[in-house]
């Protein structure tokens, strides 16, 4: 079993980064800029928002926050939107997910510029993203191609099961794996909430992706032997075993998945540092204005 340690990969992803700004800088070009909008003060997105932050002042982006309290209106929020879409000096923008229930966020996601959308969640770029045109791809979807791409895991050919069919990860996922590129070319199954016989779908998967979001549901009952498994789940979960009172679980039961598996990756350490370091690179891209 190998482990598919996302943690350094996007370290080494980010030290890729760096050394393009450093150069892009050092000839006269402008400082790649991401700017994020955080609407309340959740634990998540307000940890997630930091991370990304902190992310782009390593490797010498310029960085904007914009908080809002949870009870904004939707009209300010877009307001908000419409001005950072104008500022040229900003390149990319996030909209930290998920919003209050009072705003629309496909209305949020809708009015932000495709040119500045480097989360991909835009439709413009979900429609390039589905007909193989060059386009900023979810992050968490392209970092996990990235894995699959550096660790060099065979996908053409093989049975790539996906659970899950979020906008984020499932759906995007099951496109991108289909696609005639390299990591792709795989015979994909979306199975989700409604799908029957599930085990007897996962047991065929030689790449199993699992995009949930209910600790360890994915047993070794579930898989055959020399599956590759992708981990997108994380709950945090009650344990007196840690400091803090709590630990983090992933879709998986790693500890007895992991001994079928070819490859896996843990949780935490696997997928969410890819997808910080894919929205870096999605922002870099933006900013060489490469795609529009």
């Amino acid at each position: 079993m190998i482990l598919l340690d996302g943690k350094k990969t996007a370290n080494d992803i980010k030290n890729e980064i760096a050394i393009k700004v450093a150069s892009l800088v050092a000839g006269g070009g402008k400082k790649p800029h991401l700017a994020a909008i955080l609407v309340g003060s959740d634990g998540a997105s307000e940890t997630y928002v930091n991370a990304k932050v902190k992310a782009c002042n390593k490797v010498g982006f310029d960085s904007t926050l914009v908080r809002f309290n949870a009870d904004v209106s939707e009209e300010e929020l877009l307001a908000e939107v419409k001005k950072i879409n104008n500022n040229s000096d900003i390149d990319g923008l996030i909209v930290q997910l998920p919003l209050p229930a009072h705003i629309d966020e496909m209305k949020v996601t809708e009015t932000i510029n495709p040119i500045k959308d480097v989360d991909g969640f835009h439709p413009a770029n979900i429609g390039r993203m589905a007909l193989n045109l060059p386009t900023y791809l979810p992050a968490t979807p392209a970092g996990i191609l990235e894995l699959l791409e550096r660790y060099k895991i065979e996908t053409s050919g093989k049975h790539c099961v996906v659970i899950g069919r979020s906008h984020i990860v499932g759906s995007p996922m099951s496109i991108l794996m289909a696609r005639n590129n390299n990591p792709g070319n795989c015979t994909v199954t979306l199975t989700h909430s409604r799908t029957q016989n599930l085990k007897e779908i996962t047991k065929t998967a030689d790449i199993l992706i699992v995009a949930l979001g209910k600790a360890e549901f994915v047993t070794t009952d579930m898989v055959k032997d020399g599956v590759c498994i992708i981990d997108v789940g994380i709950t945090r979960v009650k344990s007196d075993k840690t400091k803090s009172g709590w630990k983090l679980l992933g879709d998986v039961a790693f500890d007895e998945v992991s001994k079928k598996s070819s490859f896996i990756t843990p949780v935490p350490g696997g997928v969410g540092p890819m997808t910080i370091a894919m929205l870096l690179k999605n922002t870099l891209v933006a900013t060489a204005k490469l795609l529009y």
